[in-house]
Protein backbone atom coordinates (compact mmCIF):
# COMPACT_ATOMS: atom_id res chain seq x y z
CA UNK A 1 0.00 0.00 0.00
CA UNK A 2 1.28 3.15 -1.11
CA UNK A 3 0.44 6.86 0.85
CA UNK A 4 -1.25 9.73 -0.56
CA UNK A 5 -2.33 12.99 -0.05
CA UNK A 6 -5.49 14.03 -1.44
CA UNK A 7 -6.83 17.81 -1.53
CA UNK A 8 -10.33 18.68 -3.08
CA UNK A 9 -11.19 22.17 -3.69
CA UNK A 10 -14.79 23.28 -4.70
CA UNK A 11 -16.19 26.45 -5.56
CA UNK A 12 -18.75 28.30 -2.07
CA UNK A 13 -21.66 28.53 -4.59
CA UNK A 14 -21.28 24.27 -5.47
CA UNK A 15 -20.64 23.07 -1.72
CA UNK A 16 -21.91 19.51 -1.75
CA UNK A 17 -22.40 20.11 1.83
CA UNK A 18 -25.36 22.69 1.30
CA UNK A 19 -27.11 20.03 -0.27
CA UNK A 20 -28.24 17.50 3.25
CA UNK A 21 -28.59 14.44 0.68
CA UNK A 22 -25.69 14.97 -1.34
CA UNK A 23 -23.28 16.07 1.73
CA UNK A 24 -24.95 12.32 3.51
CA UNK A 25 -23.85 10.56 0.60
CA UNK A 26 -20.40 11.73 0.97
CA UNK A 27 -20.27 10.73 4.05
CA UNK A 28 -21.37 7.30 3.08
CA UNK A 29 -19.06 7.56 0.28
CA UNK A 30 -16.29 7.86 3.15
CA UNK A 31 -17.87 5.68 5.22
CA UNK A 32 -15.19 2.98 6.48
CA UNK A 33 -17.06 0.07 4.94
CA UNK A 34 -17.52 1.97 1.63
CA UNK A 35 -14.03 2.68 2.01
CA UNK A 36 -12.63 -0.74 2.27
CA UNK A 37 -14.74 -2.08 -0.27
CA UNK A 38 -12.13 -0.37 -3.19
CA UNK A 39 -9.00 -1.42 -1.04
CA UNK A 40 -8.41 2.21 0.08
CA UNK A 41 -7.41 3.39 3.60
CA UNK A 42 -7.95 6.68 5.08
CA UNK A 43 -5.95 7.63 7.62
CA UNK A 44 -7.13 11.02 8.59
CA UNK A 45 -8.56 13.76 7.00
CA UNK A 46 -9.66 17.72 7.42
CA UNK A 47 -11.90 20.48 5.94
CA UNK A 48 -9.65 23.65 6.18
CA UNK A 49 -12.73 26.08 7.80
CA UNK A 50 -14.34 28.53 5.11
CA UNK A 51 -12.36 27.50 2.31
CA UNK A 52 -14.11 24.61 1.23
CA UNK A 53 -11.05 22.51 0.65
CA UNK A 54 -10.74 18.43 1.96
CA UNK A 55 -7.57 17.00 2.66
CA UNK A 56 -7.04 13.32 3.24
CA UNK A 57 -4.13 10.73 4.13
CA UNK A 58 -5.23 7.73 2.00
CA UNK A 59 -3.40 4.51 1.82
CA UNK A 60 -4.18 2.85 -1.91
CA UNK A 61 -2.15 0.39 -4.00
CA UNK A 62 -1.80 2.79 -6.56
CA UNK A 63 -2.93 6.50 -7.67
CA UNK A 64 -5.08 5.56 -10.80
CA UNK A 65 -7.03 3.51 -8.01
CA UNK A 66 -7.69 6.19 -5.44
CA UNK A 67 -8.59 8.33 -8.34
CA UNK A 68 -11.35 6.63 -9.39
CA UNK A 69 -12.42 6.06 -5.94
CA UNK A 70 -11.99 9.74 -5.75
CA UNK A 71 -14.31 10.46 -8.79
CA UNK A 72 -17.80 12.19 -6.89
CA UNK A 73 -15.42 14.66 -5.26
CA UNK A 74 -13.95 15.28 -9.07
CA UNK A 75 -17.44 16.22 -10.01
CA UNK A 76 -17.74 19.02 -7.67
CA UNK A 77 -14.75 20.88 -8.25
CA UNK A 78 -10.51 19.67 -8.26
CA UNK A 79 -8.82 16.87 -7.13
CA UNK A 80 -5.02 16.75 -6.46
CA UNK A 81 -3.44 13.81 -5.57
CA UNK A 82 0.00 14.12 -4.19
CA UNK A 83 2.92 10.44 -3.70
CA UNK A 84 3.19 11.09 0.08
CA UNK A 85 5.51 9.74 3.05
CA UNK A 86 5.29 9.24 6.74
CA UNK A 87 7.47 11.44 8.97
CA UNK A 88 9.07 7.71 10.22
CA UNK A 89 9.93 7.10 6.48
CA UNK A 90 11.25 10.47 6.04
CA UNK A 91 13.53 9.98 9.18
CA UNK A 92 14.77 6.90 8.25
CA UNK A 93 15.75 7.43 4.87
CA UNK A 94 17.74 10.32 5.44
CA UNK A 95 15.90 13.12 4.27
CA UNK A 96 12.81 13.99 2.01
CA UNK A 97 13.83 13.52 -1.27
CA UNK A 98 16.05 9.69 -0.19
CA UNK A 99 15.23 5.98 -1.42
CA UNK A 100 14.60 4.01 1.75
CA UNK A 101 18.05 1.90 2.82
CA UNK A 102 17.93 -1.78 1.30
CA UNK A 103 19.31 -4.38 3.46
CA UNK A 104 22.69 -6.09 1.26
CA UNK A 105 23.09 -9.62 3.36
CA UNK A 106 19.61 -10.65 4.13
CA UNK A 107 15.65 -9.54 3.99
CA UNK A 108 15.04 -7.04 6.87
CA UNK A 109 12.47 -5.51 8.48
CA UNK A 110 11.03 -1.95 7.05
CA UNK A 111 12.98 0.55 8.55
CA UNK A 112 9.80 2.99 9.13
CA UNK A 113 7.36 0.06 10.30
CA UNK A 114 10.57 -0.71 13.17
CA UNK A 115 11.01 3.40 13.55
CA UNK A 116 6.51 3.86 14.16
CA UNK A 117 6.62 0.87 16.18
CA UNK A 118 9.33 2.37 18.70
CA UNK A 119 7.38 5.90 18.65
CA UNK A 120 4.23 3.98 19.22
CA UNK A 121 5.36 2.32 22.09
CA UNK A 122 7.02 5.15 24.50
CA UNK A 123 10.46 4.71 23.28
CA UNK A 124 12.96 7.77 22.88
CA UNK A 125 14.48 7.34 19.45
CA UNK A 126 18.05 8.54 18.86
CA UNK A 127 18.39 7.03 15.14
CA UNK A 128 15.69 6.13 12.47
CA UNK A 129 18.06 4.29 10.62
CA UNK A 130 19.55 1.62 12.28
CA UNK A 131 17.02 2.15 14.81
CA UNK A 132 18.17 3.15 18.04
CA UNK A 133 16.06 3.98 20.92
CA UNK A 134 15.95 4.48 24.86
CA UNK A 135 13.03 3.66 27.45
CA UNK A 136 12.39 6.82 29.14
CA UNK A 137 13.15 7.48 32.62
CA UNK A 138 9.48 7.18 33.64
CA UNK A 139 8.83 3.78 31.84
CA UNK A 140 11.74 1.84 34.03
CA UNK A 141 9.06 2.17 37.36
CA UNK A 142 7.45 -0.87 37.60
CA UNK A 143 7.88 -4.67 38.04
CA UNK A 144 11.14 -6.68 37.95
CA UNK A 145 11.02 -6.90 34.09
CA UNK A 146 10.57 -4.12 31.11
CA UNK A 147 7.30 -5.42 28.87
CA UNK A 148 9.36 -5.82 25.22
CA UNK A 149 7.60 -3.27 23.57
CA UNK A 150 9.31 -0.65 26.20
CA UNK A 151 12.81 -2.86 25.97
CA UNK A 152 15.59 -0.23 24.88
CA UNK A 153 17.00 -1.37 21.15
CA UNK A 154 20.48 -1.14 19.96
CA UNK A 155 21.13 -1.64 16.75
CA UNK A 156 24.42 -1.17 14.27
CA UNK A 157 22.44 -2.16 11.05
CA UNK A 158 18.97 -2.87 9.56
CA UNK A 159 17.21 -5.39 11.38
CA UNK A 160 16.97 -8.72 10.03
CA UNK A 161 13.77 -10.62 9.52
CA UNK A 162 14.64 -14.44 9.54
CA UNK A 163 12.25 -16.98 8.43
CA UNK A 164 11.66 -19.26 11.38
CA UNK A 165 10.66 -22.12 9.14
CA UNK A 166 14.58 -22.04 7.24
CA UNK A 167 16.65 -20.80 9.88
CA UNK A 168 19.72 -22.57 11.05
CA UNK A 169 22.20 -22.27 13.94
CA UNK A 170 25.42 -23.65 13.12
CA UNK A 171 28.27 -24.55 15.27
CA UNK A 172 31.57 -25.44 13.64
CA UNK A 173 35.49 -24.38 13.81
CA UNK A 174 37.41 -26.25 16.27
CA UNK A 175 34.62 -29.24 17.49
CA UNK A 176 34.39 -32.85 17.06
CA UNK A 177 31.33 -32.58 15.55
CA UNK A 178 30.10 -29.73 13.43
CA UNK A 179 26.30 -29.02 14.22
CA UNK A 180 23.01 -27.74 12.68
CA UNK A 181 20.33 -26.76 15.02
CA UNK A 182 16.51 -25.75 13.97
CA UNK A 183 14.80 -23.37 15.83
CA UNK A 184 12.43 -27.08 16.86
CA UNK A 185 16.13 -28.41 17.60
CA UNK A 186 16.60 -25.96 20.05
CA UNK A 187 13.39 -25.26 21.71
CA UNK A 188 13.99 -29.43 22.73
CA UNK A 189 16.97 -29.33 24.21
CA UNK A 190 17.45 -28.50 28.04
CA UNK A 191 16.36 -24.93 28.74
CA UNK A 192 16.73 -22.64 31.27
CA UNK A 193 15.20 -19.12 32.56
CA UNK A 194 17.22 -15.93 33.61
CA UNK A 195 16.18 -12.66 34.08
CA UNK A 196 19.31 -10.37 33.48
CA UNK A 197 19.89 -6.80 33.17
CA UNK A 198 20.98 -5.59 29.77
CA UNK A 199 22.79 -1.97 28.87
CA UNK A 200 24.28 -0.26 26.58
CA UNK A 201 27.89 0.17 27.16
CA UNK A 202 27.36 3.81 25.93
CA UNK A 203 24.24 4.61 28.37
CA UNK A 204 25.15 8.09 29.87
CA UNK A 205 27.13 9.07 27.02
CA UNK A 206 25.30 12.72 26.72
CA UNK A 207 26.80 13.29 30.03
CA UNK A 208 30.48 13.22 29.22
CA UNK A 209 31.91 16.52 28.89
CA UNK A 210 33.73 17.21 26.58
CA UNK A 211 30.87 15.74 24.49
CA UNK A 212 31.78 12.61 22.59
CA UNK A 213 30.63 10.88 19.20
CA UNK A 214 28.19 8.34 19.11
CA UNK A 215 24.69 7.12 19.99
CA UNK A 216 23.30 10.61 22.18
CA UNK A 217 22.20 8.07 25.02
CA UNK A 218 20.83 9.65 28.26
CA UNK A 219 19.79 7.24 30.79
CA UNK A 220 17.54 5.40 29.20
CA UNK A 221 19.74 2.75 27.89
CA UNK A 222 19.50 0.08 29.81
CA UNK A 223 16.23 -2.58 30.49
CA UNK A 224 15.20 -5.62 32.08
CA UNK A 225 13.64 -9.04 30.66
CA UNK A 226 13.31 -12.81 31.81
CA UNK A 227 15.24 -14.51 28.83
CA UNK A 228 14.36 -18.30 28.68
CA UNK A 229 16.67 -20.51 26.00
CA UNK A 230 19.36 -23.07 26.03
CA UNK A 231 22.31 -22.56 28.27
CA UNK A 232 25.82 -22.20 26.09
CA UNK A 233 27.98 -25.24 27.51
CA UNK A 234 25.07 -27.73 26.53
CA UNK A 235 25.79 -27.11 22.91
CA UNK A 236 29.31 -26.47 23.25
CA UNK A 237 29.39 -30.16 24.87
CA UNK A 238 27.19 -31.90 22.37
CA UNK A 239 29.46 -30.30 19.56
CA UNK A 240 32.91 -31.37 21.64
CA UNK A 241 35.26 -28.63 21.77
CA UNK A 242 38.99 -29.70 20.53
CA UNK A 243 42.21 -28.51 22.77
CA UNK A 244 43.28 -25.89 20.38
CA UNK A 245 40.06 -23.66 21.17
CA UNK A 246 40.84 -20.22 22.71
CA UNK A 247 38.02 -18.56 21.94
CA UNK A 248 33.91 -18.96 20.57
CA UNK A 249 33.01 -16.67 17.86
CA UNK A 250 29.40 -15.56 18.03
CA UNK A 251 27.97 -14.04 14.54
CA UNK A 252 24.54 -12.30 13.86
CA UNK A 253 22.84 -11.89 10.79
CA UNK A 254 23.03 -8.14 10.75
CA UNK A 255 25.69 -6.42 8.60
CA UNK A 256 26.27 -4.71 5.36
CA UNK A 257 28.83 -3.97 2.63
CA UNK A 258 31.56 -2.40 3.88
CA UNK A 259 32.35 -0.69 0.26
CA UNK A 260 35.96 -1.80 0.16
CA UNK A 261 37.57 -5.41 -1.31
CA UNK A 262 37.18 -6.92 2.25
CA UNK A 263 33.25 -7.82 2.12
CA UNK A 264 30.78 -7.46 4.05
CA UNK A 265 30.71 -6.32 7.98
CA UNK A 266 29.15 -8.63 10.10
CA UNK A 267 28.20 -8.06 13.94
CA UNK A 268 30.46 -10.28 15.56
CA UNK A 269 32.10 -10.98 19.23
CA UNK A 270 33.90 -13.48 20.84
CA UNK A 271 34.25 -14.85 24.59
CA UNK A 272 37.00 -16.70 25.99
CA UNK A 273 36.46 -20.56 26.58
CA UNK A 274 36.49 -20.38 29.72
CA UNK A 275 33.76 -17.51 30.00
CA UNK A 276 31.86 -18.91 27.56
CA UNK A 277 31.61 -22.67 29.25
CA UNK A 278 30.06 -21.23 32.02
CA UNK A 279 26.43 -22.28 33.28
CA UNK A 280 24.96 -18.64 32.98
CA UNK A 281 25.70 -17.77 28.90
CA UNK A 282 22.62 -18.39 27.21
CA UNK A 283 21.05 -18.93 23.72
CA UNK A 284 17.83 -17.27 24.54
CA UNK A 285 14.72 -17.72 21.75
CA UNK A 286 12.08 -15.93 24.25
CA UNK A 287 12.01 -12.97 26.01
CA UNK A 288 9.08 -12.51 29.09
CA UNK A 289 7.36 -15.66 28.14
CA UNK A 290 7.45 -14.67 24.46
CA UNK A 291 8.90 -15.33 20.98
CA UNK A 292 12.03 -12.94 20.82
CA UNK A 293 10.68 -10.32 19.38
CA UNK A 294 12.40 -9.49 15.92
CA UNK A 295 13.94 -5.89 17.06
CA UNK A 296 15.50 -7.47 20.41
CA UNK A 297 16.99 -10.82 17.88
CA UNK A 298 14.51 -12.98 16.45
CA UNK A 299 14.72 -16.14 16.57
CA UNK A 300 17.63 -16.89 18.76
CA UNK A 301 20.27 -14.37 20.40
CA UNK A 302 22.75 -14.77 23.14
CA UNK A 303 22.42 -13.57 26.38
CA UNK A 304 25.77 -12.86 28.51
CA UNK A 305 24.59 -11.88 31.62
CA UNK A 306 26.44 -9.17 33.78
CA UNK A 307 28.25 -7.90 30.88
CA UNK A 308 27.66 -5.00 28.59
CA UNK A 309 24.98 -5.50 26.22
CA UNK A 310 27.40 -5.48 23.12
CA UNK A 311 28.10 -9.16 23.78
CA UNK A 312 24.78 -10.45 23.99
CA UNK A 313 24.58 -11.00 20.12
CA UNK A 314 21.13 -11.09 18.14
CA UNK A 315 19.77 -12.94 15.47
CA UNK A 316 22.70 -15.19 15.93
CA UNK A 317 23.11 -17.84 13.26
CA UNK A 318 26.96 -19.20 13.75
CA UNK A 319 28.70 -20.01 16.45
CA UNK A 320 33.06 -21.19 15.41
CA UNK A 321 35.66 -22.22 18.15
CA UNK A 322 38.93 -20.74 16.71
CA UNK A 323 42.34 -20.68 17.94
CA UNK A 324 43.35 -17.48 18.35
CA UNK A 325 41.94 -13.62 19.63
CA UNK A 326 39.42 -12.36 17.49
CA UNK A 327 39.96 -9.55 15.35
CA UNK A 328 36.57 -8.59 14.17
CA UNK A 329 35.49 -5.05 14.04
CA UNK A 330 33.41 -4.84 17.33
CA UNK A 331 36.07 -6.33 19.30
CA UNK A 332 39.15 -4.51 18.57
CA UNK A 333 38.00 -1.50 16.72
CA UNK A 334 34.99 -0.80 19.00
CA UNK A 335 33.45 -1.25 22.30
CA UNK A 336 37.53 -0.37 24.27
CA UNK A 337 37.70 2.37 27.33
CA UNK A 338 40.58 4.46 25.92
CA UNK A 339 42.35 6.79 28.04
CA UNK A 340 45.62 9.05 27.40
CA UNK A 341 47.51 9.01 30.85
CA UNK A 342 51.36 10.35 30.72
CA UNK A 343 50.98 10.60 27.02
CA UNK A 344 50.24 7.40 26.57
CA UNK A 345 47.44 5.74 25.48
CA UNK A 346 45.97 3.05 27.48
CA UNK A 347 43.32 0.51 26.49
CA UNK A 348 40.84 -1.81 28.42
CA UNK A 349 37.93 -4.36 26.89
CA UNK A 350 34.33 -3.18 27.62
CA UNK A 351 33.11 -6.08 29.80
CA UNK A 352 31.15 -6.30 33.28
CA UNK A 353 28.50 -3.95 33.91
CA UNK A 354 29.89 -1.03 36.52
CA UNK A 355 27.96 -0.23 39.49
CA UNK A 356 25.48 1.93 38.87
CA UNK A 357 21.98 3.57 40.66
CA UNK A 358 19.61 5.41 39.06
CA UNK A 359 17.00 7.86 40.55
CA UNK A 360 13.06 7.21 38.78
CA UNK A 361 11.14 9.29 40.99
CA UNK A 362 10.57 12.04 41.51
CA UNK A 363 11.47 13.15 37.83
CA UNK A 364 13.57 16.34 37.59
CA UNK A 365 12.29 19.33 38.46
CA UNK A 366 9.19 18.42 39.90
CA UNK A 367 7.31 20.32 42.40
CA UNK A 368 6.20 18.51 46.18
CA UNK A 369 5.15 20.17 49.14
CA UNK A 370 7.11 19.89 52.27
CA UNK A 371 7.14 16.94 54.09
CA UNK A 372 7.07 13.61 53.25
CA UNK A 373 9.05 12.72 50.14
CA UNK A 374 9.58 9.18 48.73
CA UNK A 375 12.43 8.43 46.38
CA UNK A 376 12.64 5.46 44.32
CA UNK A 377 15.03 3.69 41.72
CA UNK A 378 16.85 0.34 40.54
CA UNK A 379 20.68 -0.42 40.67
CA UNK A 380 22.72 -3.11 39.04
CA UNK A 381 26.29 -4.42 38.77
CA UNK A 382 27.61 -7.32 36.61
CA UNK A 383 30.35 -8.02 39.48
CA UNK A 384 27.78 -9.06 42.28
CA UNK A 385 24.52 -8.34 43.35
CA UNK A 386 24.01 -4.74 44.47
CA UNK A 387 25.19 -4.15 48.81
CA UNK A 388 23.69 -1.25 49.39
CA UNK A 389 21.79 1.94 47.94
CA UNK A 390 22.50 5.53 49.64
CA UNK A 391 20.69 8.87 49.05
CA UNK A 392 22.05 11.84 49.92
CA UNK A 393 19.02 14.29 50.21
CA UNK A 394 20.10 18.61 49.77
CA UNK A 395 23.69 17.88 50.11
CA UNK A 396 23.69 16.09 53.51
CA UNK A 397 24.82 12.69 54.87
CA UNK A 398 24.47 9.85 52.49
CA UNK A 399 21.28 7.63 53.79
CA UNK A 400 20.73 3.71 53.47
CA UNK A 401 17.88 3.17 51.10
CA UNK A 402 15.77 0.22 51.38
CA UNK A 403 16.39 -2.86 49.32
CA UNK A 404 12.52 -3.51 47.89
CA UNK A 405 13.53 -6.81 46.21
CA UNK A 406 15.03 -9.92 46.47
CA UNK A 407 18.67 -9.59 45.35
CA UNK A 408 19.26 -11.55 42.02
CA UNK A 409 22.67 -11.80 40.29
CA UNK A 410 21.78 -10.68 37.23
CA UNK A 411 19.13 -8.45 37.74
CA UNK A 412 18.46 -4.78 38.79
CA UNK A 413 17.95 -3.88 42.40
CA UNK A 414 14.75 -1.76 43.23
CA UNK A 415 15.14 0.63 46.62
CA UNK A 416 13.53 3.22 48.25
CA UNK A 417 13.55 6.23 50.53
CA UNK A 418 11.04 7.79 52.33
CA UNK A 419 12.89 11.26 53.92
CA UNK A 420 10.92 14.21 55.01
CA UNK A 421 12.05 17.64 53.59
CA UNK A 422 10.76 21.17 55.01
CA UNK A 423 12.84 23.71 53.56
CA UNK A 424 11.37 25.03 50.26
CA UNK A 425 13.45 25.80 47.35
CA UNK A 426 15.35 23.32 45.02
CA UNK A 427 16.36 20.24 46.30
CA UNK A 428 19.22 18.35 45.09
CA UNK A 429 18.94 14.69 45.65
CA UNK A 430 22.12 12.07 44.74
CA UNK A 431 22.46 8.54 44.74
CA UNK A 432 25.04 5.91 44.63
CA UNK A 433 25.35 2.31 44.61
CA UNK A 434 27.89 -0.59 45.84
CA UNK A 435 27.39 -4.09 45.32
CA UNK A 436 29.46 -7.06 47.12
CA UNK A 437 32.03 -6.89 44.96
CA UNK A 438 32.78 -3.75 47.16
CA UNK A 439 33.06 -1.47 44.12
CA UNK A 440 31.08 1.80 44.30
CA UNK A 441 29.73 4.38 41.91
CA UNK A 442 32.58 7.75 41.28
CA UNK A 443 31.80 11.38 41.40
CA UNK A 444 32.68 11.82 38.34
CA UNK A 445 33.69 8.53 35.51
CA UNK A 446 36.80 9.32 33.75
CA UNK A 447 35.96 10.31 30.16
CA UNK A 448 37.44 7.75 27.67
CA UNK A 449 36.90 8.66 24.08
CA UNK A 450 34.13 6.53 22.80
CA UNK A 451 32.19 7.26 25.71
CA UNK A 452 31.47 4.38 27.71
CA UNK A 453 30.83 2.96 31.09
CA UNK A 454 29.23 6.42 32.21
CA UNK A 455 28.88 5.22 35.94
CA UNK A 456 28.82 8.49 37.64
CA UNK A 457 26.82 9.12 40.64
CA UNK A 458 23.26 10.54 39.33
CA UNK A 459 21.70 14.22 40.78
CA UNK A 460 18.15 15.14 40.40
CA UNK A 461 17.03 18.11 40.93
CA UNK A 462 13.61 18.71 42.57
CA UNK A 463 11.35 21.86 43.55
CA UNK A 464 9.84 22.05 47.21
CA UNK A 465 6.76 24.42 48.13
Amino acid sequence: MALFIVRHQHPAERCPAQDPYIGAALLNHLSRPNVRQHGVKIQGEAVVRGEHTLYLIVEAQDESGLREFMRPFQLAGSLDIYPASTCARVVASGGCAALMPVSELVPALDPEEACQQAIEAGLVVHRAHPLNCETSIPALIGGVVMPNARFYIRNHFQIPDLDPTTFRLTVGGLVDRPLSFTLDDLHRLRSHTLIVTLECAGNGRTLFHPAIEGEKWNLGAVSTAEWTGVPLAEVLDRAGVRPGAREVLFRGADGANSGGDSGPIRFERSLQLDHARDNDPLLAYAMNGEPLPIQHGYPLRLIVPGWYAVASVKWLTEIELIDRPFAGHYQIDKYWYEWERNGQVVREPVTLQRVRALIIEPAPNQQFRAGELAVRGVAWSGAAPIARVEVSVGGGNWQEARLVSERKRYSWQWWELITHVQERGVLSLRVRATDLADRSQPERAEWNRQGYGNNAIQQVQVRIT
